[in-house]
């Protein structure tokens, strides 16, 4: 009988481990489509304004963090 239910709870608790796996990627797509989303709308609502500043200042941020990426500094 103990046999029986420690193998009746390791295969549940395998069970349960096998469906979790993977959730931590799903849930830093969704996060990082989240801030994409948010940047755009940011950006967009700045360009529509007299000038567009704030959004060309994002903008050349961006492009500048971008550049950086790879070289070394």
């Amino acid at each position: 009988m103990p046999y029986r239910m420690m193998g009746w709870v390791h295969a549940n608790i395998a069970r349960v481990w096998r469906e979790q796996t993977g959730q931590g990627t799903v849930e830093y797509v969704g996060l990082m489509l989240l801030l994409a989303t948010l940047l755009t709308g940011v950006v967009a609502a700045a360009g529509a304004l007299k000038g567009g500043g704030i959004a060309k200042e994002v903008a050349d941020t961006l492009r500048e963090t971008i550049s950086k990426v790879g070289k070394g500094k």
